[in-house]
């Protein structure tokens, strides 16, 4: 019997997903605990296994195509199975619910909706698999009034195929407890309320249950039923063209159309006469539209005007040649890059601090360290255990900035920023003052290569309270970085550079390395991160310090 596979959401916040990549493909056996694809979210990119064994019999998003959660992923049954009746049901159910939209609007909240108050967040029940319905909370691994920090881990949840850890995504305090030790609740029902201390919320829970919320619960219906129209096509087209010929050809000057390729290009003011259909005989689908480009019927024409006029004295020079603009989807990760370094950048007060640092001996070290058997220390492993120490003697840059409070980490987690396909991912080294430059290396090392492969979970990106990022093995002298929030600062590390300085009177060949911190005014003051610098450059210009 064929089971449907829905788009799972793999983080309490996660709208949709994309599908980076599929590891199978359509006639592919598949077992259970078999990874099927990598799915993009707005956390990271996650492995999603099945819980079913069968043959995968069709798939219903393409690689580097958004859906929402709960839509159609994958349909997975006998070899051979007929599906038609599956697909059939679910072109009918997206065209009902576009032929409905009006129904739901009068449903909106009512003049008694609850604000939620700034910096509280509402965590829902997860819908940790793709055919959970409901979970039961197997333990609480925080209480009431506990601090949680991101990636902590909050609870343990039961769902129809295992028990699972469910991580935080958010820090504050535990305000609330929606779910006891042992119960069962629906997916999307309150889990859990996290927020500043002593923030009263009593009102949301009390929404919560009534349906009077003014954000999260809206925003979760809304946005899904409007992308559910737009992101399946597939589905519909396939049925239109096997319903009736109407709508796979042309004749007479009539143009055929699938109704999203219509409506998109509606949108983006195109005219469809200039579209060259490539579905069943010549019907544009969505592809077609979203693949036009106008460019090319312009050029031709003033060209062949040009070439039925007389020659005459050129004056004026002029490049030929076309003009194109090509749409790339933004990833789910630079969506979520964007907007944590937009709100870092327009929330934090930065300023700016640099040295320039003697690397003399840190080279010369390095170099006998890495002579031993078996051991490879990098410049940027000396940078990060150099950053672990200075911060054990300034905790006021190991800290993180709340509206109502400081928040003073006795742990040393430092982040290394690493460059992917994507983007851009913070891999954390945690401890980071308790490793040894050899640690430090490997544990970078395998976190790297996570991260550039997509193996690196979001737990392992998470909890970080000092970032470094180094840009010296492209060349880069100097630069400024933007903070990596709740961090209070980070440090942005350039090129070794050789080059004339003065030593001892005489000017002499010597390689210096600048560094530059980036301070979040409001936690660190100017001579705070200027004593930081201060210490960072005393430790790596004397390496045999960090080893004591």
């Amino acid at each position: 019997m064929a089971i449907v596979v829905n788009m799972p959401r793999l983080s309490d916040t996660m709208e949709e997903g994309v599908v980076a990549k599929w590891l199978k493909q359509v006639g592919d056996k598949v077992e259970e605990g078999d990874i099927l694809a990598e799915i993009e979210t707005d956390k990271a990119t996650m492995e999603f296994e099945s819980f079913n064994e069968g043959t995968l019999l069709h798939i219903g998003v393409q690689e580097g195509e958004t859906s929402p959660v709960d839509s159609l992923l994958a349909i997975i049954g006998d070899e051979g199975e007929d599906i038609s009746a599956i697909l059939n049901g679910a072109a009918a159910e997206v065209e009902e619910k576009a032929a409905e939209p009006s129904k739901e609007e009068p449903t909106t909240q009512s003049s008694e909706a609850v604000a939620i108050p700034e910096g509280v967040q509402v965590v829902a029940m997860p819908r940790l698999s793709d055919t959970m319905e409901e979970g039961t909370v197997a333990s609480w691994l925080k209480k009431v009034g506990d601090k949680v920090e991101e990636g902590d881990i909050l609870a343990e949840i039961e769902t129809d195929k295992a028990t699972m850890e469910f991580e935080s995504f958010y820090e504050g305090v535990l305000l609330h407890v929606g779910i006891a030790e042992g119960e069962s609740a629906p997916v999307d029902s309150l889990l859990a309320i996290i927020g500043p201390k002593g923030t009263n919320v009593t009102a949301i829970v009390d929404g919560h249950k009534s349906g009077n919320l003014s954000s999260g619960e809206t925003s979760k219906e809304e946005v899904p039923k409007k992308e559910t129209v737009e992101t399946s096509p597939q589905v519909i087209e396939e049925n239109n063209a096997s319903v009736s010929n109407e709508g796979t050809g042309s004749s007479g000057g009539r143009i055929f159309v699938s109704p999203l390729a219509k409506k998109i290009a509606k949108d983006k003011g195109i005219n469809l006469s200039d579209i060259k259909g490539s579905g069943d005989n010549g019907r544009i689908v969505k592809k077609d539209v979203e693949n036009y480009t106008p460019t090319a019927a312009k050029i031709e024409a003033p060209a062949a005007s040009a070439s039925a006029t007389t020659p005459v004295a050129v004056t004026n020079f002029a490049i030929a040649g076309e003009e194109s603009t090509s749409e790339v989807k933004n990833s789910q990760m630079r969506k979520a890059i964007a907007k944590s370094l937009g709100n870092s950048k327009f929330s934090a007060p930065h300023f700016y601090l640099n040295i320039e640092v003697d690397m003399e001996n840190a080279m010369a070290s390095r170099k006998m360290i890495n002579a031993i058997p078996d051991t490879k220390v990098s410049f940027n492993d000396m940078v990060v255990k150099a950053c672990a120490m200075a911060l054990k003697k300034h905790p006021q840059v190991n800290t993180s900035w709340s509206d109502n409070a400081t928040l003073y980490h006795s742990h040393i987690h430092v982040g290394v920023a690493v460059a992917v396909d994507e983007g851009l991912v913070v891999p954390v080294v945690k401890h980071t003052d308790a490793l040894s430059l050899t640690q430090i290396g490997a544990t970078v090392k395998d976190l790297a290569g996570k991260a550039r492969n997509k193996k690196i979970s979001p737990a392992e990106m998470q909890g970080s309270t000092f970032t470094v990022s180094n840009l010296g093995m492209f060349g880069i002298e100097s630069f400024t970085s933007i903070i990596n929030q709740p961090n209070s600062a980070i440090l942005s590390v350039g090129a070794i550079v050789e080059k004339p300085v003065v030593k001892d009177g005489q000017i002499v060949v010597g390689n210096t390395m600048k560094v530059t911190l980036a301070c979040d005014h409001r936690t660190v003051d100017g001579a705070v991160g200027a004593q930081f610098l201060q210490t960072l450059k005393t430790y790596l210009e004397n390496p045999v310090t960090m080893l004591a």
